[in-house]
């Protein structure tokens, strides 16, 4: 389903010196169209959250995933998926345990929405497109802070990423603190799957 990159070694270097490295079109068209089939029908029984909330916009959480989806779990476990983060970030990644804390959903969709400065509980996520803004200009960007910095400082030191659907990211999320700018103008959608891998040593017991 997946096409992987062959150039590891300096997919991994960039990771090592950012904590952030591009996988565009990691998933191709004709298998991008299934997968957002999926996401819109699980998107139905999501909730928006507030204007006035950290990170306005829908969330399909990791619980609704696991119990409503055969082909996002499918994809989470994809053995060679699991080697190419092992690969890039030096990791020994393994899935989390616990199915709800695996995979979320992120659906920016109205004028404004956007996702506020944090980083995760598990030390990686693999974040994967199913529609993005066309142009950087409309907002929907990831911004980053390279190696520890805080992403919501000046220009010349956060660093933004624009992706196109099918594209991903590896992040080392739980040091890389990162944001998503605001949609800028009505009519827009960023829907983004993050799935969260962690290490042996860092595996939560599944609940």
């Amino acid at each position: 389903m997946l096409l992987l990159p062959a150039d590891r070694r300096g997919l991994r270097d960039r990771f090592a010196a950012e904590g952030y490295v591009p996988l565009p079109g990691l998933v191709p068209p004709d298998r991008l169209v299934p997968l957002r089939r999926e996401i819109r029908r699980l998107e139905s029984m999501a909730a928006h959250q507030d204007r006035g909330a950290l990170r306005p916009m829908t969330t399909l959480g990791g619980r609704l995933i696991a119990e409503e989806s055969e082909l996002i779990p499918r994809v989470y476990h994809d053995p060679s998926l699991i080697e190419l983060v092992r690969a890039v970030s030096a990791l020994e990644a393994v899935p989390v345990a616990d199915p709800p804390e695996r995979h979320v959903i992120d659906i920016l969709h109205r004028h404004d929405d956007a996702h506020g400065e944090h980083t995760h509980g598990h030390p990686l996520a693999l974040v994967v497109f199913s529609e993005a803004p066309g142009s950087a200009r409309d907002g929907g960007l990831l911004q980053y802070g390279p190696r520890g910095t805080d992403p919501r400082s000046a220009d010349e030191v956060a660093r933004r990423a624009h992706h196109r659907p099918g594209d991903a990211y590896l992040l080392r999320s739980d040091t890389t603190g990162h944001q998503v700018t605001a949609l800028r103008r009505p009519g827009l959608r960023r829907v983004a799957l993050n799935f969260a891998y962690t290490t042996p040593d860092r595996q939560p017991a599944a609940r």
